[in-house]
């Protein structure tokens, strides 16, 4: 069996968490606007967001570096004024999980707004409440629990993304190399007792993660 080398799973770990903060931030406004438009502008976002949950990853991989690739505009744009590449780097694989994970935290959130009942909201914009108190100070409290639901999928969706992480920021060891992929480089070599003990090891941190996770929404429900 080959030297087991921890990089991929701190790493994996690194960038599920960057892009679930991510998810958050982007994801929290996105959820609210489509609970609140009846616009058929929000019907075509609505669709785009699902678009990552039904296209293959690789796919999503492609697209991906098609658009953010050192030969596209965008990437261009990046090099010359920022010096800055997308492609096979630490950021390639955070957006990589934030573009497969995000649809989760946004399709969460914006089920647990449109539980709430909308008299408490009314109410609210009676009495004065700006659009933004009323979503810290009602809209947040009353559908934590979906988008806790949300974050935590979003953040094993990401910790278990392989397709789209391999097309854009590639397989280097010690750079870009995620669990998955360190998982999946092992097969490739023969070493099954490598990939055995990586299998093993991802099993056990994934566990633990959600463990806790679910341990502090019980602990919070119950005061």
């Amino acid at each position: 069996m080959g030297e087991i080398n921890l990089f991929p799973l701190f790493l994996s770990l690194r960038v599920s968490l960057t892009a679930t903060i991510l998810a958050i931030i982007i994801g929290l406004p996105i959820a609210y606007y489509l609970n609140r438009s009846k616009s058929r502008l929000s019907d075509i976002v609505d669709t785009i967001i699902t678009l990552p949950i039904v296209l293959p990853p690789t796919v999503l991989g492609y697209y991906l570096l098609v658009l953010l690739g050192r030969n596209s505009p965008i990437g261009r744009f990046l090099e010359e004024y920022f010096g800055m590449t997308i492609v096979f780097t630490p950021t390639g694989a955070v957006i990589a999980a934030l573009v497969v994970s995000i649809p989760f935290m946004i399709k969460s959130s914006k089920t647990a707004f449109a539980s709430i009942q909308p008299e408490f909201i009314h109410s609210a914009e009676i009495l004065g409440r700006t659009k933004l108190n009323i979503f810290f100070t009602i809209m947040m409290p009353l559908a934590w629990r979906g988008i806790v639901a949300g974050i935590t999928l979003t953040f094993a969706r990401a910790l278990g993304d392989f397709g789209a992480t391999l097309m854009i920021a590639g397989s280097i060891p010690n750079e870009t190399m995620t669990m998955p992929i360190a998982i999946y480089d092992a097969l490739l070599a023969g070493d099954r007792a490598l990939a055995n003990t990586l299998v093993l090891i991802m099993t056990f941190v994934s566990l633990t993660i959600l463990y806790f996770i679910n341990r502090l929404e019980k602990r919070v429900i119950q005061g």
